[in-house]
């Protein structure tokens, strides 16, 4: 955009608001229009509707995709030769080619076929390849039941980001993102103790331990899909859980603060600006830098807790305890990040929290310090995840008095449904990159400290880090130019500015 005298500017900026607020019936915050317990009790009640059913599904998603390390261990690593070359990264990395690929085609039908329906098709389809895996003969055919699984779990993950930030105003979601991602932190941790319990079910039906693990979590996972087409809501214009006027609320709220409750359509060149985006293409990275420790510790935990010498059953249970603390970690700085309303610097304090956990588990002796490294890797990275989805997702224009005061308020910064779209599955599927880089690196020949894996994932934080303070600076000058009213508003969007 050109630039403009800083009078005109302003004054330019003045009548862009005021249209704005008059196309919204008010001047004032929307919420005010209504009453506060009214629009308090509806949040409450879509709350309890969305984030434990989600939080549930995802936290069995993050399970069924990771526990190819609790199977080596319960027995799978020699029934299927796992053992032989790099066959268990191959077999856990080849679950994120079709998880990649088809991201962006899938967040793009999610809106025609509706969230009801899409989620369903995820959560049955996956649930049934989950429990094909328990039947495999060889490490050929585990292979083809991953790529089946990374085919219906590729949507699912931003299809739920994108549904809950159609949802709340901008700086409402991360609390909630968190509250989503530390369920499913939780769960995901205790399903290692879980599934010690099923090992001793080992011989029953002539299946091995492993085998079970895979068949019991398969059935949870298919029975969740029933919930799924029951409970789930849909998008807010469409949910049918809500009365008239309350979905009125919710689309007004929406609407006040960042001019797109109503998605807008799909278009060629809307896709390629917002693909070709040198932003959608940083925060991808950066997401990437952020899933990549999650998959190790993932894929690769219970390994690392066994080859400190530990039993298989010690190191299935030792597993769980660094999920609890980063479950805790997760949500103290979303608290944090909405509070302040603040990303970067709470962000950036997470990735130096995992790169003193990855120096205490890849250079100390002692496997009880090793075992706390672990502990802080899982803080740093788990809080990362959602703290770079709430980066991305569009959620707060500043208040209308805020606006008229030019003070910058944080928000966050990408709006348009079209856009978020497109945006949300690129950044998820280099998400999916952060998963095979994850289970390539970390190498059966490096076994049991993985030092080139450790180095690779304190990369990944450094480049994180490198990508913060450049993001921050580029948003920092737009929204000064903004508020002098030498360059149109972030996003084309009057009243928006980046959060920082």
């Amino acid at each position: 955009m050109s630039d403009i005298s800083e009078k005109n500017g302003s004054e330019d900026r003045i009548d862009d608001i005021e249209k704005v607020a008059n196309s919204r019936g008010s001047a004032t915050p929307v919420d005010a229009h209504y009453d506060p317990k009214f629009v308090k009790k509806t949040l409450l009640m879509i709350d309890w509707r969305m984030l434990p059913l989600l939080g549930l599904l995802y936290a069995i998603a993050l399970v069924d995709r990771t526990n190819m390390g609790v199977a080596r261990t319960a027995g799978m690593l020699k029934d299927l030769r796992l053992d032989i070359g790099e066959r268990y990264s191959i077999a856990s990395m080849i679950y994120f080619v079709p998880y990649i690929i088809l991201q962006i085609p899938a967040n793009l039908v999610l809106r025609k076929l509706g969230a009801q329906t899409f989620l369903t098709i995820c959560v049955v389809g996956w649930g049934a390849a989950q429990v094909g895996m328990g039947f495999v003969t060889n490490w050929g055919l585990l292979c083809v039941t991953r790529v089946l699984l990374g085919i219906f779990e590729a949507g699912f993950f931003p299809a739920l980001v994108f549904i809950i930030t159609t949802w709340y105003k901008r700086h409402e979601v991360q609390k909630r993102l968190a509250v989503f991602y530390l369920c499913s932190i939780v769960i995901g941790g205790f399903s290692s103790i879980l599934a010690y319990g099923i090992t001793f079910l080992k011989g029953k039906g002539g299946l091995n331990g492993w085998q079970w693990i895979f068949v019991l979590e398969g059935i949870l996972t298919i029975l969740l899909g029933v919930l799924t087409w029951m409970f789930v809501p849909d998008f807010p214009d469409k949910a049918r859980f809500l009365n008239d006027n309350q979905r009125k609320m919710i689309l007004d709220r929406i609407e006040a603060d960042r001019a797109d409750s109503m998605p807008d359509k799909m278009a060629r060149q809307k896709f390629f600006a917002a693909f070709f985006d040198p932003l959608t293409w940083s925060f991808a990275i950066m997401f990437m830098a952020s899933t990549m420790p999650a998959y190790a510790i993932g894929f690769f935990s219970t390994i690392i807790i066994n080859g400190m010498g530990y039993s298989a059953a010690m190191a299935l249970l030792l597993t769980a305890f660094p999920y609890v603390a980063a479950a805790i970690s997760c949500f103290f700085f979303a608290w944090l990040a909405d509070k302040t309303r603040m990303r970067a610097v709470w962000l950036a304090a997470q990735n130096v929290i995992c790169i003193i956990g990855l120096m205490c588990t890849g250079y100390t002796s002692s496997p009880a310090v090793r075992y706390f490294g672990l502990f802080f890797i899982n803080m740093g990275a788990s809080g990362c995840v959602p703290g770079v989805l709430a980066y991305v997702s569009p959620l707060n224009l500043t208040d209308w008095h805020m606006r008229l005061t030019y003070d910058v308020q944080h928000s966050n910064n990408i709006t348009q449904h079209s856009k978020r779209a497109v945006s949300t599955a690129t950044i998820i599927a280099m998400g999916g990159v952060g998963g095979i880089f994850a289970t390539t690196v970390y190498r059966q020949e490096d076994y049991p400290r993985y030092i080139p894996g450790i180095w690779a994932t304190m990369a990944c934080q450094f480049t994180m880090l490198t990508l913060l303070a450049i993001n921050s600076f580029v948003f920092a000058r737009r929204n000064r130019l903004y508020r002098e009213g030498k360059r149109g508003p972030p996003e084309d969007t009057p009243g928006f500015s980046y959060t920082i």
